[in-house]
């Protein structure tokens, strides 16, 4: 139904992406995704070691013939990451797409582009947009405010940030932040990108591996239940409002205050067990994007994709030409 850059150089059939979230992007979501036609990601660090991403892999492979990536992000971690091996483990098992975000993509591209693999670069601004491009990168996922996760500190929404991305770079640009239906579709093609990526979208589907509860609080809250966290660390995150991130926040800007003083509500293993596993959803801290305004169901991914691809034909062919007079 759509082809662009996006869909011929990645052999995607839909331009729809999923892109990597942590403890969520496993082979139960990531191989629904891939069958319903969009790109999915594993996210490498969410399986313990190298050998258990290979594993993950194998069981993505298991659920579907279509293309999928890998997700490789590049943090600061107390305790170190072995990124080397997950990356040879990544192209050993015949990995053909990667998504890389946080840091610096440089150490890892040589060995990427010498197996033939095509990578994906997400980036919060132009100038790191354009840096990566220049890296070597095919194509850059740019996340506007409204994103869950990390959006950087300008403060740059979508409406802004998706044009002028698109002036700068001549690589395909993949649409982030706040987009969970086909007018969204419709609006960052016509804005320049040539694909969407979703997060918080695909988090409410059925085959999403996280609690119920969770999916239904994303459908019950509005755009209005986010929170920035950690801005006053210098390393804003959109997450979901609850009881936990509003503490985090307000702990946060009491003067003199440290990381160490939230560490205890922000960890990422507590939201896992507690939110994810239990389905309490104030029992951590966990991430949405000002989507959850945007999203009144719970479906299957190939229910999601389909009405979404339905929906922005319906406006291209119908809705948009009846604005034009004469």
């Amino acid at each position: 139904m759509f082809t662009n850059t996006f869909t011929k150089t990645f052999g995607i059939e839909h331009p729809i992406v999923c892109g990597g979230m942590t403890a969520v992007g496993t082979a139960d979501l990531i191989g629904a995704v891939a069958n319903a036609g969009a790109l999915g990601f594993l996210t490498a660090l969410t399986q313990p070691t190298p050998e258990a991403l290979v594993k993950e892999i194998g069981r993505c492979r298991d659920r579907t013939d279509k293309p999928f990536g890998v997700n490789l992000t590049i943090l600061p971690t107390i305790k170190p990451v072995p990124y080397d091996e997950y990356r040879d483990a990544i192209v050993e098992s015949g990995i053909t797409i990667v998504e890389t975000a946080g840091g610096n993509p440089q150490p890892h591209l040589p060995t990427f582009k010498a197996a033939g693999v095509k990578v994906i670069h997400k980036a919060v601004t132009v100038r790191h947009a354009l840096k990566a491009e220049q890296l070597g990168v095919d194509a850059v996922s740019i996340d506007g405010f409204e994103c869950a996760g990390h959006p950087g500190e300008d403060d740059v929404p979508g409406l802004v940030l998706i044009p002028a991305a698109a002036r700068a770079l001549s690589i395909p640009i993949i649409a982030s932040g706040g987009i969970a239906t086909g007018a969204g579709l419709v609006a960052a093609l016509a804005l320049g990108a040539s694909a969407v990526n979703m997060g918080t979208r695909f988090m409410a589907t059925t085959e999403a591996p996280i609690h119920h509860n969770v999916k239904q609080q994303i459908v019950d809250n509005s755009e209005r239940d986010t929170v920035i966290v950690f801005r006053e660390f210098h390393n804003s995150a959109r997450v979901a409002r609850n009881t936990v991130s509003e503490e985090i926040a307000a702990v946060s800007r009491e003067p003199g205050a440290t990381f160490d003083d939230i560490a205890h509500l922000a960890s990422g293993a507590r939201a896992r067990e507690q939110v994810y596993g239990n389905g309490d959803v104030e029992g951590g801290m966990w991430w949405a994007s000002q989507a959850q305004g945007l999203i009144h169901d719970i479906g299957s991914c190939a229910d999601v994709v389909d009405a979404i691809l339905a929906d922005a034909r319906k406006i291209i062919t119908r809705t948009l030409p009846g604005q034009l007079g004469g």
